[in-house]
């Protein structure tokens, strides 16, 4: 039943990246808005098989971007890793915490961008890098990380109680079925 709301988070985000948000002309150039969804994994569980559904969700966005294939999967996973290393150093439950990882994640996305243009590229093509696209992006990740942060948080816990919620009542119908069969 997990997999049903990260399938669905994924799907709902990703439409409000590629079709809901380039209509408005404030939010057209948003941050990548599944770095969202990366961190509050990354928060939920250390587990290897989240690095897995990590790599699913990059291999949809590299699908479905224009970027080349790989950009989306490399990012997420070591924002993964950037923010499973910064859980072990630092106290994850603050709010600044949440701010630094939004802005380091932002950053890396586009460092890795960078990086890129820069092997395919010489010297030059660096500085004409949008930089206001950049620095558009890291205000856009302060302002929407936290609270879509803490609103997943709140739709994953809701999703937790309704979940358990019918699991316990279809099983407590089917002993009272077996019951009145015996």
């Amino acid at each position: 039943m997990n997999a049903v709301f990260f399938i669905v988070l994924t799907l709902f985000l990703i439409v409000i990246q590629t079709i809901i948000l380039p209509l408005f002309s404030l939010f057209d150039q948003c941050f990548d808005l599944l770095i969202i969804e990366i961190i509050f994994l990354s928060f939920l569980s250390s587990r290897y098989s989240i690095v897995l559904v990590t790599i699913i969700i990059g291999c949809v966005m590299d699908s479905i971007s224009g970027v080349p294939f790989f950009y989306h999967i490399f990012s997420y996973v070591w924002i993964f890793i950037i923010v499973q290393i910064a859980k072990q150093l630092l106290f994850h439950r603050s709010t600044i915490f949440i701010f630094i990882i939004s802005i380091v994640a932002i950053l890396f996305q586009h460092g890795f961008l960078l990086f890129s243009v820069f092997v395919h590229q010489d010297i030059n093509s660096i500085w004409e890098f949008n930089f206001g696209l950049l620095i558009r992006q890291v205000f856009w990740g302060v302002v929407f990380i936290p609270p879509g942060l803490w609103i997943i948080n709140a739709f994953w816990h809701r999703w937790i109680l309704k979940t358990n919620f019918l699991q316990n009542s279809m099983f407590k119908n089917t002993e009272d079925r077996v019951d009145r069969i015996q």
